[in-house]
């Protein structure tokens, strides 16, 4: 447990490096300096912006008081004081920080060896004396364990803490760590012993879903379990825990919510282009598993500083489910590592012949981009996978994550776009050829030959978590290439057409409304146009549009798709058009009280609805985004190849088999 709190700090140490934080201090507490991933970085600032933001908050609202405090739990390497310090907001408040007894003691030792901070606190002596390992004028640092609570309250008591003025209470990512009853004891003590008392918590939720899975058992291969979540599994449950143990006002939100709405947009752009980034899904599923609450009782005027005065758009409830649709895991003759993969795309080249390239996922044991491409054959009722080989393999393929690959005859497809690193451009196009017959009961008889693109690819071409879209003009066949984001613009809303004979970009007049800008959206063709449906919005937020691209005489339309109820905003979902409805499998959005399983839209009545996908039969948690996924119309089932993703600081998620969903119960005219 210990070690969580070093590592956290190293953590916000390096977001500091690179701006994300404003705080001179903490890299005179964090001895070892590690430079972390940009999404560890925005999942620390937005962890310490919530802090601050209610900290700020209470400082603010009792200004008038003569005399507060704030006591902060298992405040570890925490730079708290110094900064509050050195923006000169403690002028009548007294900070206590309690951590273990040897944490304690080396932040103490830290503080009298480092100049900077000694001068900022002024050792008034009386330390060394019990549990106080330092003392300062506004500043004590005591060394209990805080599930010892009789000791916690003698040592308190000892250093001059006062219950009859205004206290905050901060405990981030501390009490989960602690037994319930242990944790529990806390927080009523608190509300009982103090007249006017705040309380901060920050920590995670939603053990049950994926993510949340892959997140506890991170922290139980580490031996320190996530006490809370069995008994406190979401905001709710948080909140009525805080009411039961005496607290009279309790507000509470996901920091999905935190970032969209108590970030100011110039704050969210300044953070959103700091560092090449690209791991969106990652980024709001770790949002949509930690939460931010505050509580209050006997505060005057009351203290809530989370209560927004808008109307919050994502706290609408549980999302209504149609019903189930059941995974099963996908039964193969063969087993293949390498479909283990995210950021890939598969694409049925022949009937029952499905071909999986680029992606980021597991090659000989280890993870990386993956180099190899991989068959899947479906041969007497069985899948059968194999690895292809390659004609002519050189730096053209680049190893790519999120690109296109559209199938233009039976022997020729067309790869789109696609990204090495954020940070370098997007890739061109490419051919892949491959044989008209093969042996169907060997999928490793399969090869497929590079051809590059003479001369160089359209400039349109270097972008990536784009669509192409096969669409029909005036009889000819052109590649509708739209959205998605490049090295340079974080989301893109412009389209080309490409003649798939010269692919050259043609001009084609289009009218109608403009979809906004988008990137992880889904395209399939229709009726000679395209079905374009959800996608991350210009602000990274997710969108529940859905436009159809109609063919008219002399161009296209846009035209809006209506749905009721109204789509849930998603994106880095798969869809599939059959029988005049569109279906959206997966992806992500910030309804964190469950994932996306599959919707299912009307085209002719815009009617909407959402299944759940049933995992019981599944013993692995099922990462449905950057994932890949065909539709096989006689069996009318779903196979889904790959997804997951980095899963914050808690290690690579890949889904470990292919699996199938049979929609059969749901596809059935009605």
């Amino acid at each position: 447990v210990q070690g969580t709190g070093g590592s956290s700090a190293v953590s916000k140490c390096s977001a500091a490096a690179r701006g994300y934080i404003q705080d001179r201090f903490l890299r005179l507490l964090v001895g070892r300096r590690r430079r972390r991933a940009p999404l560890v970085h925005r999942g620390y600032y937005i962890r310490a912006r919530a802090v601050d933001h209610c900290v700020q908050d209470f400082l603010l609202k009792t200004q008038s008081h003569p005399r507060t405090q704030i006591l902060s739990l298992g405040a570890g390497f925490d730079s708290l004081y110094f900064r509050l310090k050195d923006m000169g907001l403690l002028h009548h408040t007294v900070v206590y920080e309690v951590d273990f007894p040897n944490v304690a003691c080396q932040k103490a030792t830290l503080i009298k060896t480092m100049k900077e901070l000694s001068a900022l606190v002024g050792d008034i002596g009386g330390e060394g004396l019990g549990v106080i390992t330092f003392s300062g004028e506004d500043y004590k640092l005591l060394g209990v364990d805080l599930s010892e609570l009789s000791e916690l309250e003698r040592a308190l008591e000892e250093a001059g803490l006062d219950n009859e003025i205004p206290t905050l209470f901060i405990a981030e990512v501390v009490l989960t760590y602690m037994e319930n009853s242990r944790s529990d004891a806390l927080i009523q003590w608190a509300a009982e012993h103090f007249s006017q008392a705040c309380f901060l918590l920050y920590e995670q939720m939603h053990p049950e879903d994926p993510f949340g899975r892959v997140m506890q058992q991170h922290f139980s291969q580490l031996n320190s379990a996530l006490h809370s979540l069995a008994q406190y599994p979401d905001c709710e449950a948080q909140q009525r825990r805080f009411f039961e143990k005496g607290w009279t006002e309790c507000s509470i939100m996901d920091m999905n919510e935190f970032f969209t709405c108590w970030t100011p947009e110039d704050e969210q752009q300044r953070v959103q282009a700091l560092e090449p980034f690209d791991e969106y899904e990652e980024w709001h599923l770790k949002c949509s598993h930690y939460f931010v609450l505050t509580a209050s009782k006997g505060m005057e005027p009351s203290w809530t500083p989370l209560l927004s005065n808008m109307t919050v758009p994502h706290r609408d409830g549980p999302v209504m489910m149609a019903g189930s649709i059941t995974a099963t895991v996908c039964a193969m003759h063969s087993e293949i590592s390498g479909l283990r993969r995210y950021g890939h795309h598969s694409v049925l080249i022949k009937p029952n012949v499905i071909l999986t390239t680029g992606g980021f996922g597991e090659e000989d044991g280890q993870h990386c981009r993956m180099r190899n491409f991989h068959v899947l054959i479906k041969h007497a009722g069985y899948w059968k996978a194999g690895c292809v080989k390659k004609e002519n393999p050189d730096k053209r393929w680049d190893e790519r994550l999120y690109h296109t690959v559209s199938c233009l005859s039976n022997s020729l497809a067309l790869v789109v776009g696609g990204r090495t690193s954020p940070s370098s451009a997007g890739l061109g196009m490419l051919w892949l050829k491959f044989p008209e017959t093969y042996n169907a009961s060997d999928p490793d008889d399969i090869t497929v030959e590079l051809v590059s693109l003479q001369p160089p690819a359209e400039p349109a071409a270097l972008r990536w978590r784009h669509s192409t879209t096969e669409v029909i003009f005036k009889g000819e066949k052109y590649l509708f290439l739209y959205g998605g984001r490049s090295a340079v613009e974080p989301v893109l809303g412009d389209w080309y057409f490409l003649h798939t004979q010269e692919l050259s970009c043609t001009v084609i007049p289009v009218g109608g409304p403009v979809p906004e800008s988008r990137h992880s959206h889904s395209a399939c063709s229709w009726k000679g146009g395209v079905l374009i449906a959800g996608g991350l919005g210009a602000a990274e937020q997710p969108l529940g549009s859905v436009f159809f691209l109609r063919e008219l005489e002399h161009g296209f339309q846009w035209e809006t798709v209506e749905t009721h109820p109204p789509l849930i905003p998603r994106y880095s979902h798969t869809a599939h058009v059959h029988d005049g409805k569109l279906l959206l499998v997966g992806g992500v959005w910030f309804h964190s009280s469950s994932v996306p399983g599959i919707a299912v839209i009307d085209l002719m009545t815009g009617l909407c609805l959402d299944y759940a996908i049933n995992v019981e039969h599944l013993e692995w948690p099922l990462m449905l985004h950057n994932h890949s996924s065909t539709f096989l119309p006689n069996e009318k089932e779903l196979l889904l190849i790959g997804g997951g993703g980095n899963c914050f600081s808690f290690g690579t998620h890949l889904n470990p088999e292919p699996v199938l969903l049979n929609l059969s119960n749901i596809l059935t005219s009605h």
